[in-house]
């Protein structure tokens, strides 16, 4: 069974990723309102009627705005942790509030659905695996450090939404508060692009096939910056760097790819003295 991806929007102003296959897919957060993401799947030639669930990370408004209109138009379940909704807020009738537990899978018609907690400072934050058939995707956005959870089952993907946030060089010397600085920076706030790719080099299997960097920072970070950094190491891995204004191309995954250059990930990989092409 293959899967299919698509970012419909990743950064700050708005974040929905889709996951499924030709009968049953999801949607990872719904920053967009109804009507932009209806139009922007349109566009990438998916269809609104094989949604069956939306899934929510965490309460922050780039990730929930669009949740009720969704919901209520095409009645789809929305998933929360308990402590999410509470402090969420939504208006979403009773009827389609579903809740999930950590680590526990989920049945959405021919899609599997695992969330596990993540570090990031929202009330109780989780990334998601979703599996349909031998194909997994991770959705690994807003997330401070690559935790052991992250490390593990990035390591199992044939393709992942990593968020590669801020370049660290454009944070410190930006103009943005200190105390903004350090929440961005923090156990707790977002992945840099150096975090990013040691994670990749370090934590890659070889039936990664592709890679979408993801929340890029409009003020602290740069696409070309992102894929400049990426692109040497590729090895065979798709690199797409999503975009904060348009949806990614719709990519197919059926589980074949298999790469087997890399290097065992015996040790993490320093990458704090790679130079990046700021302009």
């Amino acid at each position: 069974m293959a899967l299919s991806i698509s970012s419909l929007n990743s950064g700050s102003n708005a974040n929905c990723y889709y996951i499924g296959t030709e009968s049953d897919a999801i949607l990872v957060d719904a920053g967009l309102s109804c009507r932009e993401t209806v139009k922007r799947m349109e566009r990438a030639g998916l269809s609104i009627s094989s949604i069956r669930a939306i899934f929510v990370s965490h309460e922050h408004s780039d990730h929930i705005s669009g949740v009720p209109g969704l919901a209520k138009k095409f009645q789809l379940p929305v998933y929360f942790s308990t402590a999410t909704y509470r402090s969420c807020n939504l208006p979403i009738q009773s009827e389609l509030v579903r809740y999930f537990t950590p680590d526990e899978m989920i049945s959405v018609g021919s899609l599997q659905v695992k969330p596990f907690p993540k570090l990031h400072d929202a009330i109780d934050p989780h990334s998601f695996m979703v599996y349909g058939d031998s194909v997994s995707v991770g959705v690994f956005t807003d997330i401070g450090s690559p935790c052991s959870y992250v490390r593990q089952h990035f390591s199992e993907c044939n393709a992942v939404f990593l968020e590669s946030n801020y370049c660290e060089q454009m944070l410190a010397n930006g103009n943005y508060p200190p105390h903004l600085k350090k929440r961005i920076s923090g156990n707790k706030g977002h992945l840099s692009n150096t975090q990013a790719l040691e994670l990749f080099l370090s934590h890659r299997g070889p039936a990664l096939s592709h890679l979408l960097l993801s929340h890029l920072s409009k003020n602290n970070n740069r696409p070309e910056l992102v894929d400049d950094l990426f692109r040497p190491h590729a090895n065979g891995t798709l690199i797409h760097v999503a975009s904060r204004y348009k949806e990614s191309p719709v990519y197919t995954l059926d589980g074949n790819f298999t790469k087997t250059e890399f290097p065992a990930p015996a040790r993490a990989v320093r990458v704090s003295n790679v130079q990046l092409r700021l302009f």
